[in-house]
């Protein structure tokens, strides 16, 4: 780097090139100066020798006399070291003689080093925008892309975003020279091709987060549909819907191939219903009474239908086998993204959306095989039908064997069930729930946390949490029959590393804050040796004993869960009224990176407006990501997992003599009822202390 290159006084050192001049010698004279001072092998030479065996050699060398005996001296390059790679490799080619002239400007041996050292450390590269435009005028002396990429050396499609580029309207383009705007809100701003368009939204994007470039590249294509993002476009695909006349604002500067803007919303709805329907035929075909088709599952339209039973039929041996092929592959799909979640390494945006693709199309593959084994009985087929759909990823679903609202009605006034029809609820598709298991462990980590700050500042309710635990224990014949793993668990350890392992940003919580403040506080209290800590204990005060007795139990207060449901440990935060919100904050880091860019979305809709969340739909996750922290930080907004205050209902054991309100039949249910709970609590949802 330039930084790096001791100070030379460039002023003192510089030759007197004025009075020289430019002379035409043979190549075969020249040679590397040991006076010039890039060592380094020189790159781009091939696409260099190309361009001067076209235009010539538009640049002159320059050169210094070598020492020898021979009646012409050799003539050392002590500047333009890229220039004779470039004639070596044509001479080595035999595209040009010993004799080809070189344009060289001679100077003396002491001015040499300076000349290579100013030339190599003064250069400076051509901008960018002047690159683009004279890709340009390239193109309008009539050279093709195809042959300006081979001429310099780079793909077709790099010279493809440089006219892009070159298209800015012309104050735009001398913003970029000037650093006005950078290249990156160049990009987007591209995305329109006409110049009254491109200033228009520069001059409206007043502040400074208008001009980032997604919030750019949303207002040029606010009435458009992200095909990346829409599941009709992925179900008609981009070469369809232009085959049929549209237009897509194409976005050449995205990794995606299918990356583009649709205009014609109505076309493309008309050709995914087409394509629907045309699908329903084969359905139909099965022998339904009725096939509908619809552009997006509706589930409330599905579930007020009945169901008529089904069977599944056994596979035939080539059947398993390809069903376990698709089910290693989907298995190795998900491993491979719970791998990539476990990695504590920097986050990969594009290589979280390529696995969770390819995880979610594995499943999909799966599920879609595995239906081939549903079948239905041919006169209950008459009664029902089936319903074609698209999920949200534009991917073809069938819901087969619905029965009509009012054929279920007749069916039960003639007190009976056609076929076998069922009358439940429709199954809905299989969804992944809201919040993973490690969001959820992340989440609830810091619930406890924020319930351990609270409790250590209550050694009333702290005596009691403990007391609820150990009273049932003690007293065993009176509580004999209530299990108690509804309160918390009595296993003493500190849940101070599972709060860190949980949540990576732990340690920028105000609850962990605030705890650690007070672990210091009585670590520099406590007795260093072991043996000393009983007497040091009986000589404390009340004051004392307490309030390091709340800290030790709430210090050991584990609440941590893999899934959102009534937990033990909201009976204490409720009791103690905390304000998760207080020590919780919806943050990039903390929330937004770990879940889909449409939950991001949603989320803002309904926390700060529908206009808001339109604004995120156009932009890459981690942009959506970085606006949603910035204008959701303070809004006291708390994810599902957080809001769930419910606590696990209690559960009673068999019968007792005293409950007088509680029969035989009742009492059974209840064993019944009690007889899985010991295996469900004991897992991570009970809270341990």
């Amino acid at each position: 780097m330039k930084d790096s290159i001791p100070a030379v006084n460039l002023a003192a050192s510089q030759p007197d090139l004025n009075g020289g001049r430019i002379e035409y010698v043979a190549y075969s004279r020249l040679a590397l100066s040991p006076l010039n001072v890039r060592k380094k092998a020189p790159g781009g030479i091939e696409a260099l020798a190309e361009t001067i065996h076209e235009k010539g050699l538009i640049q002159n060398l320059v050169v210094h006399e070598l020492e020898g005996r021979t009646k012409l001296p050799r003539l050392g390059v002590c500047a333009g070291q890229r220039r004779l790679a470039a004639l070596d490799l044509l001479f080595e080619q035999d595209r040009i003689a010993k004799d080809y002239l070189v344009p060289v400007l001679v100077v003396s041996e002491g001015e040499a080093l300076a000349t290579s050292l100013i030339e190599n450390r003064e250069r400076e590269d051509m901008h960018i925008a002047d690159e683009c435009v004279a890709f340009r005028l390239l193109m309008e002396e009539g050279k093709s892309v195809a042959h300006i990429a081979a001429l310099f050396k780079i793909p077709e499609v790099a010279v493809r975003r440089a006219l892009k580029i070159a298209n800015l309207a012309p104050a735009l383009l001398d913003l970029l020279r000037d650093d006005g705007l950078d290249f990156e809100q160049a990009k987007a701003l591209v995305l329109a091709d006409d110049h009254a368009t491109q200033e228009r939204i520069w001059n409206e994007a007043v502040n400074g987060w208008q001009r980032r470039p997604a919030e750019l590249r949303a207002a040029i294509t606010r009435e458009e549909i992200d095909a990346r993002e829409n599941a009709l476009a992925r179900f008609v695909g981009l070469d369809a819907y232009e085959a049929a006349g549209g237009r897509v604002r194409r976005d050449l500067f995205s990794v995606d191939e299918h990356a583009g803007y649709i205009e014609d919303a109505e076309l493309l709805h008309r050709l995914a219903s087409d394509r629907l329907i045309e699908l329903s035929q084969a359905v139909a075909a099965e022998g339904w009474s009725f096939v509908e088709t619809r552009t997006r599952y509706e589930p409330m339209e599905i579930m007020r239908h009945g169901r008529v039973g089904s069977t599944t039929r056994k596979p035939t041996k080539k059947e398993k086998t390809e069903l376990a092929e698709l089910t290693a592959t989907r298995d190795a799909a998900q491993g491979e993204l719970d791998a990539y979640y476990d990695d504590d390494g920097e986050p990969d945006e594009v290589r979280q959306e390529r696995l969770e693709a390819a995880a979610t199309a594995a499943t999909y593959a799966v599920d879609q095989y595995v239906e081939r084994f549903e079948t239905f009985d041919a006169e209950d087929m008459k009664r029902a039908g089936a319903y074609v759909y698209l999920d949200g990823e534009g991917r073809v679903c069938i819901e087969r064997g619905l029965v009509r609202r009012e054929a279920t009605a007749v069916a039960e006034a003639g007190g009976s069930h056609p076929g076998g029809a069922m009358t439940g609820v429709a199954r809905a598709p299989k969804e992944r729930p809201l919040h993973g298991e490690k969001l959820c462990r992340r989440l609830t980590a810091h619930r406890t946390a924020a319930v351990q700050v609270e409790l250590a500042q209550q050694p009333g309710v702290a005596l009691a949490v403990l007391m609820q635990r150990m009273i049932p224990v003690v007293f065993d014949d009176l509580y004999g029959e209530v299990y108690i793993n509804h309160a918390v668990k009595i296993d003493v350890h500190t849940s101070r590393d599972a709060l860190v392992s949980s949540a990576d940003d732990m340690a920028e919580a105000l609850a962990w804050k605030e705890m650690e403040a007070e672990r210091s506080k009585w670590a520099n209290l406590l007795p260093r040796r072991a043996d000393e800590l009983l007497p040091w204990l009986l000589q404390q005060d009340t004051d004392v004993m307490s309030n390091l007795f709340a800290f030790c139990v709430a210090a050991t207060v584990d609440g941590i869960s893999g899934v959102d449901r009534p937990h033990p440990v909201n009976e204490v935060a409720n009791t103690l009224a905390v304000d998760l919100a207080r020590y919780w904050k919806p943050t990039r880091a903390g929330y937004f990176d770990h879940v889909p860019k449409d939950r991001i979305v949603a989320v803002v809709g309904e926390s700060v407006s529908p206009q808001a969340a339109g604004e995120l739909r156009g932009m890459k996750k981690g942009d959506a990501a970085t606006v949603a922290e910035r204008r959701m930080t303070d809004s006291g907004w708390l994810p599902e997992v957080l809001r769930n205050r419910a606590v696990p209902e209690r559960v009673t054991y068999g019968w007792r003599e005293d409950d007088d309100d509680v029969d035989g039949d009742d009492a059974g249910s209840n064993e019944d009822e009690a007889s899985d709970a010991p295996a469900e609590a004991e897992g991570e949802d009970a809270v341990a202390i």
